[in-house]
């Protein structure tokens, strides 16, 4: 059996507003994070960069109003919706499982 979604739809403008918020974030900071504040591999992706003592932006999704837009605007940049989403340089590189083994193999310091 299915269940209801509760997600509200959106208008055109509310769409067009996210999207624009999410390239407006990506092109303003060099690191970005899609997150959630409940979410562990979100957790687990700002702590690679805090262990590499390297300033990000954190964008908590679950504390704004037009969460199902961002993350909608999200999967049409990403091709998903689940946090985190990360963004070094306006590129996205992955979530929280390619973070951690980025972090892991060095390569997460090799981007930044």
């Amino acid at each position: 059996m299915g269940s209801l979604s509760s997600k509200k739809i959106s208008s055109p403008t509310q769409i067009m507003a996210a999207t624009q918020f999410v390239n407006d974030a990506i092109a303003h900071d060099n690191i970005v994070i899609f997150s959630k504040t409940y979410c562990s591999y979100c957790r687990a992706a700002k702590e690679c960069f805090d262990k590499l003592k390297v300033s990000y932006k954190s964008i908590e999704l679950d504390n704004r109003n037009d969460m199902d837009d961002v993350q909608d605007a999200l999967e049409k940049l990403t091709g998903a919706r689940s946090v985190p989403r990360v963004f070094i340089n306006g590129v996205f590189i992955g979530g929280g499982t390619e973070v951690k083994n980025m972090f892991k193999n060095g390569k997460l310091k090799e981007l930044i």
